[in-house]
């Protein structure tokens, strides 16, 4: 069973399993990517990596006919500060599960061991401009955040591509919650991130949510006005933005025989 519905002009999709979830966005995305490149030698995808994309990313390495050697990958943020090897770093993170899996063309990762942290901004925008996103595969925060803009700092008119950050304390505890580190004071305090336009501006987005921690956020998401305070809501303006859900984040929506 699946409940779809829309909003503005997001659409949501809510699953019965994170399984099936996965399977599903893992498809969509998968046959997108065979779309686009029908017309385009190479096509950029940008990921997330969290545990929450977990069940996605296992079942698009699956994906038959996909040219992932036409395919550019780029990620939306990174700590600053973690050592090269740290497993919770999220370069590491899509490193494991899908950038040594695949024969990608290119994978560009952003540094967060930068002597100069503006210089690094600086050198990944330019690489985002470079490599216009043709789809960005994402999630959301249990604070409601897009990559590490979190409800604090996002600014839907940026002007830069890739900023640094504060984390707030509601991001640092989910990485807690998620199991990704023993205690909040392992959590770095500051983060690199792409700005709320560098991810609108991928062509088509895939937003992967699934858990009964995030059910709160998702309702925000779908339900409050279109703010900064809540940053996800900025989804429900894309003109081709698809929202995955299990029956646990979703849970406030129902889900019925469609």
């Amino acid at each position: 069973m699946t409940h779809t519905f829309k909003k503005d002009k997001l659409i949501v999709k809510i699953f019965e399993s994170r399984e099936e979830l996965g399977i599903t966005s893992a498809k969509e995305v998968g046959n997108k990517i065979k779309e686009l490149q029908l017309n385009q030698q190479f096509i950029n995808i940008i990921f997330a990596a969290a545990p929450s994309q977990n069940e996605f990313l296992k079942n698009i390495i699956r994906q038959d006919g996909v040219a992932w050697n036409r395919i550019n990958a780029f990620h939306m943020d990174e700590y600053i500060g973690l050592p090269t090897e740290a497993p919770q770093g999220f370069g590491n993170f899509l490193k494991d599960r899908i950038f040594v899996n695949k024969p990608f063309h290119s994978v560009n990762y952003i540094n967060g061991q930068c002597e100069s942290k503006a210089i690094e901004c600086i050198r990944y925008g330019k690489l985002l401009i470079e490599n216009p996103a043709d789809i960005v595969c994402m999630g959301i925060g249990e604070n409601g955040h897009l990559a590490f803009n979190d409800p604090h700092v996002p600014n839907f008119n940026d002007k830069v591509k890739v900023k640094v950050v504060e984390l707030d304390s509601l991001c640092r505890q989910q990485q807690v919650n998620d199991g990704c580190f023993t205690s909040i004071e392992q959590v770095p305090t500051q983060a690199l991130t792409l700005t709320i336009p560098a991810l609108l501006n991928g062509k088509h987005l895939f937003c992967m949510v699934p858990g009964k921690n995030k059910a709160q956020a998702v309702t925000n998401m779908i339900n409050q006005e279109i703010t900064e305070r809540f940053p996800s809501t900025i989804l429900r303006v894309h003109s081709s933005a698809i929202l995955y859900l299990d029956i646990k984040s979703g849970e406030h929506f129902g889900l019925e025989k469609t």
